[in-house]
C-alpha cells in the first residue's frame, strides 16, 4: 500500500491517531536485515563513489516501485515513534534529502578515519604479515601508517632511534623500558645511549597531556618525526608456542607484537631489532620483522668512495681542448672542461696509465671545469719519508695525503699488509722531529679483543694499552732500523733514538678521550672500523687548531657486536667527509707485507 503523506514536525510529536502501523513479521524482518548488512557495508568503504551508488540504488527502487510495505525498512526491535520517524526518513524522495544522507555517511566515515576506526575505513580483516613489504619510509598496504615494535637493542645502539620513522609509530613494550633500566648503570657507550634515551622519552612525557593516547615525536623539534609514540599499558600475552619460556624477555616481546597483530589486523606491525635471532624467532611464528637500517651509511660496501678515479683511454680526447696550465710552488695545476669533470670528487685522486701517463689529485671542481695538480712522486728514493718509499700507486696517494699540511683528515682503508699503520707513523715521525709541524704523535684505538678476554691489565693508562699496540711496536721496529740508521750506527745509537722516538709518541685509551683538546697533535686512530658513528664523531671533534688525524681501518674485519660494514664509524666518516677541501681518503688495493700474507689474504 502506499505510505500516507507524512506531517513536516519531528517523528517524536508525531500524531499515529489514524494511521494503521502495520507490525514488523519475522520474514520482513529476516528479509530486511541483509539489505541492511549490505548498505552498511557499503556505507563503511570510505570512498565517495560507492557511497552515492548505494545511495542511488536504494533510492531509486523506491521511487521505481513505492508498493514495498513500510514495515520493510522498520527494524522488529524498537518503539513505535521511533519506527515511524525511520520510514519517513527513508521514504523522502526529495533530491536534497538524499544528498543531505550521502553527505552525512561521508562525513561519518571520515571522521572514523581520523579517530583511527580503521576497521570500518577499510572494510578489510586479516593480517599483512605476509605483505612484502620492508619497513621503509612508505605507508602500508592498505594506506594506513604502520607500527614499529622496538627491540632495546635498537635504542641502545642509536639513542635516537624513535626519531627516524617518519611518519609512522612507534611502540615500545613493557620489557624494552625494563630493559632500558637494567643497562643504565655504568660509564660503558651502552650505559650512556640508556640513560640518552631515558632523557628523550622522560622530556616526551612532559610535553603530553594524555600519555594513553601516545606522544607526538615532533613535540621536542624533530620536525621529520609526524607519527606517535606508545607505551604498552596494558597486559598483552600472546600465544606463543608452549616450547618457547613464558619469562624471557625476547619472548615477552614477541608476546606484544603477536598480540599488536591479533588486535590490529588492518595495520602493518614490524618488530625492529638488531639481534637475528629475535628476527628469526619473529618470522618463525609468522610475524614480520626487520633489522634497523637507519644508521647505515651504504646499503652495500662496494658502493663505498674509494677515492681514486681511473680515467678513461679517451681522456684527452675529450677534455685536451683549451687546457690552461700553470707552476705554483712547485706542482703544476691544468685546468680542463669536459663531461667527466662533473663526476670528479675534490681532493680525489684521477690516474691514467699507457705512454703518456698521468697521476693527478682533484683540487677544485665547478661544473664541468675542474683543476687538477700534480703529485710528488714518494716511489723515488730522494722523496723518501723516515726511510720509507711508496712501493705502489695507491701508496703514493696516500703518502701525499698524509705530508699535505693543508689536509687536516685523512682516512686509509685496506685489508692486512697494505702499509697503513707504517705510512701514517712515517709521516707523523717525520713531520713531529724534522719538520717540527706538529708537537707530537698520539695512537688510540678501539680495545675489542678477536678471542676470549685476559682480564683486567695492571699499570697505567698506556701500560695497559700497550698489549693492544702491538701493530705499534712492529712498525716502529722497523722505521729504527731503516735509512735513519745505517750500518755504521753503533747499539746505543740505535737505542738512542728508539728512545727519542718513543718519546714522541703517547699511547691514549678511548675511555678518556671525551672532553679533551688536542693542539697541534698528530693523532692516528687504528682499528676505526670498530667505531660506532657516535664513538668516531667523540674522537675528530677532540681536534683542536694544527692538529691532523688519522682513520686507518679494514671493514672487512669488524669485530664490535651489532656494527656491520655498511654501520661502521670508518665508512660513515668516509661518507660524510667525501668532497671536503680539507680531508682525504684513499683506498689501499695491494699488500706489501710478504707473499704469504698476500696469498692468505686472498685464499682464506
Amino acid at each position: 500500500m502506499p505510505l500516507p503523506k507524512l506531517p513536516a514536525k519531528p517523528a517524536d510529536i508525531l500524531d499515529m491517531t489514524g494511521m494503521p502501523v502495520p507490525k514488523a513479521s519475522r520474514e520482513d524482518s529476516a528479509a530486511t536485515a541483509p539489505r541492511e548488512r549490505k548498505r552498511r557495508k557499503q556505507d563503511a568503504t570510505g570512498t565517495v563513489a560507492s557511497t552515492e551508488a548505494a545511495n542511488a540504488t536504494d533510492y531509486g527502487q523506491q521511487d521505481a516501485s513505492q508498493a514495498e510495505p513500510a514495515s520493510s525498512t522498520v527494524p522488529a526491535t524498537g518503539t513505535a515513534p521511533q519506527a515511524l520517524a525511520d520510514v519517513a526518513k527513508a521514504a523522502s524522495p526529495e533530491p536534497q534529502t538524499r544528498e543531505q544522507a550521502g553527505t552525512r555517511a561521508r562525513r561519518t566515515t571520515a571522521r572514523k578515519a581520523e579517530t583511527g576506526d580503521a576497521s570500518a575505513v577499510s572494510g578489510k580483516s586479516g593480517s599483512t604479515r605476509g605483505a612484502p613489504v620492508r619497513a621503509a619510509n612508505t605507508a602500508g598496504t592498505n594506506g594506513l601508517s604502520k607500527l614499529f615494535v622496538l627491540d632495546t637493542n635498537v635504542l641502545l645502539h642509536d639513542p635516537t632511534s624513535i626519531f627516524r620513522f617518519e611518519e609512522h609509530d612507534i611502540f615500545l613494550p613493557m620489557m624494552t623500558l625494563e630493559e632500558l633500566d637494567h643497562h643504565k648503570k655504568g660509564m660503558t657507550e651502552v650505559a650512556r645511549n640508556a640513560r640518552q634515551v631515558s632523557r628523550s622519552l622522560d622530556a616526551l612525557v612532559a610535553e603530553t597531556q594524555d600519555v594513553l593516547k601516545g606522544m607526538a615525536l615532533n613535540a621536542l623539534g624533530h620536525k621529520d618525526a609526524t607519527g606517535r609514540l606508545l607505551f604498552q599499558t596494558q597486559n598483552m600475552e600472546g600465544r606463543l608456542p608452549v616450547d618457547l619460556p613464558n619469562g624471557k624477555a625476547d619472548n615477552m616481546i614477541l608476546g606484544v607484537v603477536q598480540t599488536l597483530h591479533r588486535e590490529q589486523p588492518q595495520r602493518q606491525i614490524v618488530l625492529v631489532s638488531k639481534d637475528i635471532n629475535m628476527r628469526l624467532k619473529a618470522r618463525a611464528l609468522g610475524l614480520e620483522a626487520e633489522d634497523y637500517l637507519n644508521d647505515h651509511s651504504l646499503e652495500d660496501s662496494d658502493l663505498l668512495y674509494e677515492g681514486a678515479m681511473l680515467l678513461p683511454n679517451n681522456f684527452w680526447t675529450k677534455h685536451g681542448k683549451d687546457v690552461e696550465s700553470w707552476i705554483q710552488g712547485g706542482t703544476t695545476f691544468y685546468k680542463i672542461k669536459g663531461p667527466l669533470c662533473a663526476d670528479f670528487v675534490v681532493n680525489q685522486f684521477v690516474y691514467l696509465e699507457g705512454d703518456s701517463p698521468l697521476y693527478a689529485q682533484v683540487r677544485e671542481v665547478n661544473g664541468k671545469t675542474a683543476v687538477l695538480a700534480t703529485l710528488r712522486d714518494y716511489t723515488h728514493k730522494k722523496n723518501n719519508v723516515w726511510g720509507v718509499t711508496a712501493r705502489n700507486r695507491e701508496q703514493n696517494f696516500a703518502l701525499n695525503l698524509l705530508m699535505n699540511p693543508d689536509i687536516d683528515f685523512v682516512s686509509l682503508l685496506g685489508q692486512a699488509g697494505t702499509g697503513k699503520t707504517l705510512l701514517a707513523l712515517a709521516c707523523g715521525l717525520t713531520q713531529v722531529l724534522e719538520t717540527k709541524r706538529y708537537t707530537e704523535i698520539i695512537m688510540t684505538r678501539v680495545t675489542v679483543p678477536v678471542g676470549e678476554d685476559i682480564g683486567f691489565l695492571p699499570g697505567t693508562e698506556e701500560e695497559k694499552m700497550q698489549p693492544w699496540m702491538g701493530a705499534l711496536e712492529d712498525n716502529l721496529e722497523f722505521l729504527n732500523t731503516g735509512s735513519k740508521n745505517d750500518g755504521s750506527s753503533g747499539e746505543w745509537d740505535r737505542s738512542a733514538s728508539k728512545e727519542v722516538v718513543k718519546s714522541h709518541i703517547k699511547i691514549k685509551s678511548l675511555n678518556f678521550m671525551r672532553g679533551r683538546t688536542f693542539l697541534n697533535k698528530y693523532l692516528i686512530i687504528d682499528e676505526a672500523q670498530n667505531l660506532t658513528p657516535k664513538q668516531m664523531k667523540t674522537l675528530i671533534t677532540r681536534a683542536g687548531p694544527g692538529t691532523k688525524i688519522i682513520c686507518l681501518g679494514n671493514i672487512a674485519q669488524i669485530d664490535t657486536p651489532y656494527l656491520t660494514e655498511g654501520s661502521s664509524g670508518l665508512t660513515y666518516v668516509v661518507d660524510r667527509f667525501k668532497g671536503w677541501p680539507h680531508s682525504g681518503h684513499i683506498t689501499l688495493q695491494k699488500g706489501e707485507r710478504s707473499r704469504l700474507a698476500d696469498y692468505a689474504a686472498d685464499a682464506l
